[in-house]
């Protein structure tokens, strides 16, 4: 057996309870509840003392010609201790819920801040590598995870371990010979359990990861109905949920095989070693070996340490979860996030520049989608960038942005190196309205007001007649307050369009970055957002992307990218009296 897996099949306790050091914070409510959990498990041993007393004494009494008042006066005082002692337990357990609840949902809302915080700041690249349901099952089953742990499972493994510890005390002041006698038989039960429950938990960790992939693709269906519908792939969703979900139930059966023999052999066991020790319990009485009293206290006892036993592994199961969980989110906890630096005073002007910029995507290092780009933009300039796809048009936005990091070359903001300039500060100077626009699923002016977090309503409502887009707001019966729908559904493609552009119209950028912002709009559409953008344009640097010649015509200049490399610059009449890239793309759009 691989060494990885044995390592594995192990439990890390600094691993499994490393995040619980939230915990820290509510330590005065925290210590007092894990005292007083030791407390009510101390205090749960009473009830099969006093009722193995109750049961076991009035019979050695008797035996012994004790008289029968005598014998009820005992049984009262046993009964009314252990109903004392059973309500102390009960107001403890009261508070020691509330406190463990209070501090454990406490910790983990700071953890899941925590996560979320670092979750929103990872580069670009990390979300580029996963699926979009996998970073939401690390946020939220991961998470429920840890929670499950805190609040039930630990209690539940202080509880349990106190209860074996003090049973099996009891039940050797009982008897030491029936004591070892019953000791004698644990290695055979624990060398089956630890056999069989290492199945169990490989399968149960298999079927919790294809249960995952089966949760990625509901969710990005759901994500994606507009496609699925619109191919009328309802039932190619269907079958891929069905494959998923039947991966899972096949290791789920394979694993209840060897879970069904597992109880079946626990039960077996447990109540053949019971009737075992009780039969060798009852030779060693009639011998007067031990007594009745204390007989009774031996099985009761007994019953409790096999029950504590009995739950052993559900609580190792789940620990190995909350273990796996761990990892995943100290994975985010610490990796390496974006540059954090504060945005700096010294604002943004507007002129950028790139020289000999230089870039691959981390997951396909071998291909360089830019192979040296140079291009100078000026404060208030208007540029185009324009060529076949795939050319790096898009890729020019994302270093623009911070994205990601140039392989070779640099970027430059008013001369000054991007990576000498806080990614906040760079990004506080731009905005992008995109070809497709994601709206949030909540009202138009929450929308708008993403653009700059407490705007007032008088800017808001401003931004929005610059954008062309206040009158369709007005028309809506609720206005301002119209729900947009999950990204934006129940807004046609013009309007989400101007909602954009009204965002970027609050957030007052030096930079403008359009990247195909009209491109898939009817001709109506197309001139609202036209003319809401050439607004949004006057006075800053603006650098556009555009299949459609006819709208980058009045740009200053035009950047020609081919191949990851711009081939040609110029204004529109310069470029179309050359033999060039950008003709050849205007006189096939003329023909078309």
């Amino acid at each position: 057996m691989p060494k990885t897996e044995k390592k594995s099949r192990r439990i890390d306790w600094k691993k499994t309870f490393g995040l619980y050091s939230y915990l820290g914070k509510y330590r005065k409510i925290f210590i007092p509840s894990v005292i007083a959990l030791f407390l009510t498990g101390g205090l749960s041993l009473a009830f099969p003392y006093y009722l193995g007393s109750l049961i076991g004494s009035p019979q050695e009494a008797m035996r012994n010609g004790v008289e029968a008042g005598k014998v009820g006066e005992q049984i009262n005082g046993v009964i009314s201790t252990l109903l004392i002692i059973l309500c102390i337990q009960a107001f403890v357990a009261y508070w020691r819920v509330r406190g463990f609840i209070k501090a454990g949902e406490s910790a983990l809302c700071d953890l899941r801040q925590d996560v979320f915080a670092r979750l929103v700041r990872l580069p670009m690249p990390w979300f580029m590598e996963r699926r979009t349901g996998e970073v939401g099952s690390r946020f939220s089953a991961d998470l429920a995870i840890l929670q499950e742990t805190l609040i039930t499972t630990v209690p539940q493994m202080v509880r349990q371990s106190v209860t074996f510890f003090g049973g099996m005390t009891f039940i050797f002041i009982a008897s030491v010979k029936l004591s070892l006698f019953m000791l004698a038989m644990i290695p055979v039960v624990v060398l089956v359990v630890a056999i069989v429950g290492r199945k169990i938990r490989k399968w149960s960790r298999d079927a919790q990861d294809q249960l995952a992939q089966s949760n990625i693709v509901a969710e990005e269906a759901v994500q994606g109905i507009a496609d699925v519908k619109a191919y009328s792939n309802e039932g190619f969703e269907e079958e891929r949920y069905r494959s998923a979900l039947d991966e899972f139930l096949g290791t789920v059966i394979k694993g209840s095989k060897a879970r069904a023999m597992f109880v079946s052999f626990i039960i077996f066991i447990l109540f053949g070693t019971i009737s075992v020790v009780v039969w060798f319990g009852a030779g060693m009485m009639t011998k007067g070996q031990i007594t009745s009293e204390e007989f009774t206290h031996f099985i009761l006892f007994s019953i409790f340490v096999g029950a504590s036993l009995g739950s052993l592994p559900d609580i190792m199961s789940q620990l190995q979860k909350t273990q796996g969980a761990t990892e995943r989110i100290r994975e985010i906890l610490n990796h390496e996030i974006e540059d954090d630096r504060e945005g700096s005073g010294e604002a943004i002007t507007g002129s950028m520049s790139a020289k000999d910029l230089v870039f691959a995507y981390p997951s396909r290092k071998e291909t360089k989608v830019l192979k040296g780009v140079d291009f100078e933009v000026k404060a208030g300039e208007r540029v185009a960038v324009v060529g076949p796809s795939g050319a790096g048009k898009s890729t020019i936005f994302s270093l623009l942005l911070g994205f990601y990091d140039g392989d070779q070359g640099g970027i430059f903001f008013d001369g000054k190196p991007s990576r000498e300039i806080p990614v906040a500060t760079r990004r506080a100077a731009m905005a992008v309205v995109p070809q497709e626009v994601l709206l949030f699923g909540g009202t138009i002016r929450e929308n708008i007001e993403y653009g700059r977090p407490g705007a007032s309503e008088e800017e808001i409502i401003e931004a929005a007649r610059k954008a062309n887009a206040h009158d369709f707001i007005d028309a809506f019966p609720e206005g301002y307050d119209a729900m947009v729908g999950p990204r934006g559904v129940k807004l046609s493609g013009g309007q989400r369009q101007r909602i954009a552009i009204a965002r970027a119209v609050l957030a007052d950028p030096k930079i403008l970055l359009l990247d195909e912002a009209t491109s898939a709009l009817d001709s109506e559409s197309e001139r609202l957002v036209q003319e809401a953008l050439d607004e949004l344009m006057k006075g800053r640097t603006s650098l556009i992307i555009a299949h459609r010649l006819a709208t980058v015509k009045s740009a200053d200049k035009i950047l020609v990218l081919k191949d990851g490399r711009i081939v040609e610059d110029g204004n529109h009449s310069d470029l179309m009296k050359k033999e060039g890239t950008y003709r050849l793309l205007a006189e096939t759009q003329l023909l078309n």
